[in-house]
């Protein structure tokens, strides 16, 4: 009797041993879980107007590297004109800022930021490579993307009380250019800086 009643609380133990490191398992994984979709929550919101990505764009993006980094996902509106009907834009955007000035008690500037993205034409109008009816080599770039550079600054406002969707304001301007200008710009002397540089504002409204 005593021998079976040891080997049932050894049974016991051994169950209870074996829920309490699976509940142990199980907390690491949601714990990893949870940090994994803290990261991929946005954290801002973005609009921002020209720029060679419509006439206005809307989007969001994420923070890191000590807030040096950022990435934005953009989507734009090119309106309808008298040659083209309306037509919409993605953009992937990558953007650096070395430095960070403290101005007063609120404030911040930015005095340089850069960076590069890459447009798109949602437009089955535009190819990325040649259609069949034009010759191999006939066009020797894509008319659906585009690959551009741009330099700027921005000025950023901290809210004195943070509110629960908004922790800062940012203005900014950017001058950018794009792979095709850039190229024309380097081939053609007579062209001026108006001819291949295109200026864009926007404002950022930090969330986390």
């Amino acid at each position: 009797m005593k021998s079976l009643n040891f080997k049932i609380l050894l049974i016991l133990l051994v169950i209870s041993n074996s829920t309490f490191a699976q509940e142990d398992i199980y907390k690491k994984r949601v714990e990893r879980y949870q940090a994994v979709w803290q990261k991929l929550i946005p954290r801002y919101t973005k609009f921002q107007f020209a720029g060679s990505m419509g006439m206005l764009s809307l989007g969001t993006g994420w923070n890191y590297g000590k807030d040096h980094w950022e990435t934005d996902l953009l989507f734009g509106l090119v309106p309808r004109n008298a040659d083209r009907h309306a037509m919409a834009t993605f953009t992937l955007k990558q953007n650096y800022y070395p430095w960070s000035v403290p101005v007063g008690e609120h404030f911040s500037l930015e005095p340089f930021s850069c960076g590069m993205y890459l447009n798109t034409l949602l437009d089955n109008d535009f190819w990325v490579k040649n259609p069949e009816r034009y010759p191999k080599g006939y066009y020797s770039f894509s008319t659906k993307v585009r690959i551009h550079v741009f330099a700027g600054q921005h000025i950023t406002l901290h809210l004195k009380r943070p509110r629960r969707y908004n922790k800062s304001i940012s203005l900014f301007y950017e001058l950018s250019s794009c792979d095709l200008y850039i190229i024309s710009a380097a081939t053609n002397k007579y062209l001026r800086p108006k001819d291949y540089l295109s200026l864009s504002f926007g404002l950022k409204l930090q969330i986390l």
